[in-house]
């Protein structure tokens, strides 16, 4: 079972690419030109935590379980 989900808001996101350059493991830029996770539910935050921190409109979450 994953330790880590991440909830995403994808409406608000804006396509800049923060997430994606400090967590490309886990983080792309789709078609729509807004980014997405790989995974949402994790074993370990790895750098997904600093994914939420770079987000300039702060629409990436992390609950730990």
């Amino acid at each position: 079972m994953a330790k880590v989900k991440i909830i995403m808001d994808r409406e608000k996101c804006i396509g800049c690419g923060s997430c994606v350059a400090v967590c490309p493991v886990n983080w792309e830029i789709k078609d729509d030109g807004k980014s997405k996770p790989k995974k949402t539910e994790l074993n370990e935050v790895g750098c997904n935590e600093k994914a939420a921190q770079v987000c300039p409109v702060q629409c990436i979450k992390i609950e730990k379980a």
